[in-house]
């Protein structure tokens, strides 16, 4: 078996989290909020953002190995539940995979033409493509799927999302009328229906992927001291960025005219037609759509990588584990390639994705929110199971201070999932109970998938990944 080497650095690390977390594709949805965005950005901070990174530095320098979730749920509560975790995480991943690509897909269909974007045969070649492309060039190794990471971040989110804040402070130094006001009363949202408050699960999940790079561990220089600074580095770039970005956009354009389904381009559109520059629109598209690339690489890489964790302790045929001479997951790489090349085939028949969309991100979100609780339960755990364990960062406050910590990320994960059943007022999607239905069958399915694989084990599994150690 080839042994990895130690490739990512800090800033590396830091960068591969931004390119899982961070995305300016986002910032209008939740500029919808106007000030009282602030308002939830405070919130799943301390009831997600905060407890992930904290829990995730502890778990990831005290078990730095291959398999991230995986190698933690298990730790904590066993084989089956470790797995159960790792799935979830992959699952919601090739659900997710199609939803990112159709954002690149009407991205790149902008600069050319944007009638193209109405195109489901357009859509769905484009994302067959695209996957293709960055699995191709995942395979190349860590290395690779970095600087791709790095790029797309610093192109893709930085640049762009830089010059949308520029753009906010240049508006109110003019002296132009904010399209918001800056008062308490604005600060705290209507809490009055759960269909008004569904959209904080997407301020919450715009939080979701730091525990991710911990798959990386193994290739990380000096883990135990450098995975914590990497946390810490991409939590202050992503929580700034996030805030500012969404205020700027909150600030010019009017609440009403932000669209919760156009993307940054609407507002980039706005910013670039009121300050005459029509020129950078289709450089700005450009940028997007490599930024939510480098997104892509970073996922694509992750997640197999931790259910490479599963198959090398014979949960899955011994043809899975097999890793090239740079270290990437050949068989689960390329057969999560063919799933998510079927999966896309929806945009061939479906006459709309508006509602689909919706609902298919939704359970995206829940997913992976059950995978999130199974996390902050295991580092509870393990701080009882194997408190003698080494680990380079711990939680402060010892037993107390992780029940602390990780019991409010079970809190945020709890409410925002029981929230998430509610569909939002703002979008149609139909008949709520089948909104309902099709989520709770999704999400027993997908929960269920594990115990079928183990239930049909054979025995060669596990044989031969003993006769692979010898």
């Amino acid at each position: 078996m080839t042994v990895s080497k130690k490739t990512i650095t800090v800033f590396t690390l830091a960068m591969i989290n931004l390119a899982a977390v961070i995305s300016v594709r986002n910032w209008p949805t939740i500029a919808e909020y106007g000030l009282s965005s602030l308002f939830f950005f405070a919130l799943a901070a301390i009831l997600f953002f905060i407890p992930v990174s904290m829990v995730s530095a502890e778990l990831s320098t005290g078990w730095p190995k291959t398999g991230g979730v995986f190698v933690w749920v298990k730790e904590a509560f066993g084989h089956r539940t470790g797995f159960l975790a790792i799935w979830l995480l992959w699952a919601e991943n090739v659900i997710y995979y199609p939803t990112l690509m159709s954002f690149i897909a009407g991205t790149l269909a902008y600069i050319v033409s944007p009638a193209l974007a109405s195109s489901t045969l357009y859509t769905w070649i484009a994302i067959v493509l695209i996957f293709w492309i960055t699995t191709l060039a995942n395979l190349l190794g860590m290395k690779a799927s970095g600087w791709i990471s790095t790029l797309g971040v610093i192109l893709g989110t930085i640049i762009p999302g830089g010059l949308i804040i520029l753009a906010g402070i240049l508006w109110c130094a003019t002296g132009h009328p904010s399209q918001i006001a800056f008062s308490f009363q604005d600060l705290i949202p209507d809490m009055s229906s759960p269909t008004q408050l569904v959209f904080f699960s997407g301020v919450l999940v715009a939080f979701c992927g730091l525990e991710m790079s911990a798959v990386h561990a193994k290739d990380v220089q000096n883990p135990q001291k450098n995975y914590p600074r990497a946390i810490l580095l991409s939590a202050i770039f992503i929580f700034s960025l996030y805030v500012l970005g969404v205020l700027a956009i909150a600030v010019v354009v009017p609440q009403k005219e932000i669209s919760l389904v156009a993307g940054s381009l609407q507002a980039f559109s706005y910013f670039v037609r009121f300050y005459g520059l029509e020129w950078l629109t289709p450089v700005l598209a450009a940028l997007l759509a490599f930024g939510a690339f480098g997104t892509l690489s970073t996922w694509i890489a992750g997640p197999s990588k931790g259910l490479l964790g599963a198959a090398q302790s014979g949960d899955l045929p011994p043809r899975f584990r097999k890793i090239n001479t740079h270290g990437m997951p050949t068989s689960l790489l390329i057969v999560q390639a063919i799933i998510v090349t079927l999966f896309s085939s929806v945009f061939l028949i479906m006459p709309t994705v508006s509602s689909a969309y919706w609902i298919l991100n939704a359970l995206v979100v829940q997913l992976y929110l059950v995978m999130y609780i199974l996390m902050f339960a295991a580092a509870i755990k393990l701080r009882y199971k194997k408190p003698h364990v080494e680990r380079a960062y711990r939680v402060p406050g010892g037993i107390i201070g992780m029940w602390c910590i990780a019991g409010l990320g079970i809190l945020g994960s709890l409410a925002s999932f029981v929230i998430g059943f509610f569909p939002p007022a703002q979008i149609p999607t139909g008949n709520i109970l089948f909104y309902v239905l099709f989520l709770i069958l999704a999400i027993a399915i997908a929960a269920l998938a594990p115990s079928v694989i183990l239930l049909f084990k054979k025995p060669e599994w596990t044989h031969a990944l003993e006769h692979e150690k010898q």
